[in-house]
């Protein structure tokens, strides 16, 4: 499923992936992989003290121009998972990386809405173990190619029909890096 690696466009979404899901954690920031490292680590610690027996729940993971969907795939009758069924609007989400130590990881900060937060910690990062390294990366593009797509409406909706530009609205900031996590990580080591 999703296999191939390489460039995915506009055109090739909506874009389906089955993957495991972590969970959800903090993350202290907007976007950056500074942001997705300790929750992903601190969510792969969790996973691995699961009871022996214990799964972690497989969701189909949508990616389109509108957002990101998931929903529970329950393929194991002894297991019995809380159905989930989100949808992350194109505009929550600032953020996605193929994790540079998990590389199988592909990770997300979500923005949740003021309105829901009541002072607490903005940002959630949420992580997937994808079934290859490879579908990890296609995942990141396919985010990737919805970014653009976004991108590409907002610049739209601030030009009037007349060809003059409008001010501008609030501005989305919004991040995929698409460096393999080697690079990732050889960034990282210049800065230090």
């Amino acid at each position: 499923m999703a296999e191939n690696e390489g460039p995915v466009t506009i055109d090739d979404l909506p874009i389906a992936f089955q993957v495991k899901y972590l969970g959800q954690s903090d993350a202290r920031g907007l976007w950056g992989i500074k942001h997705t490292r300790r929750p992903v680590d601190l969510m792969v610690a969790a996973a691995k003290a699961l009871p022996p027996g214990q799964i972690l729940p497989i969701v189909k993971l949508l990616i389109s121009v509108d957002g990101v969907f998931l929903e529970t795939v329950n393929t194991n009758k002894k297991e019995e998972f809380e159905h989930m069924s989100v949808f992350f609007n194109i505009e929550s989400i600032s953020y996605g990386v193929q994790d540079l130590v998990y590389t199988r990881v592909f990770s997300m900060i979500i923005v949740k809405d003021a309105a829901d937060g009541k002072g607490l910690n903005p940002f959630e990062c949420h992580a997937f173990v994808c079934e290859s390294r490879n579908a990890a990366r296609r995942l990141t593009y396919s985010l990737a190619a919805a970014f653009q797509d976004y991108s590409r409406r907002v610049k739209e909706m601030q030009t009037s029909p007349d060809g003059f530009e409008r001010p501008p609205r609030l501005k989305k900031k919004f991040a995929i890096d698409l460096r393999t996590p080697e690079e990732i990580e050889a960034d990282l080591e210049t800065e230090a």
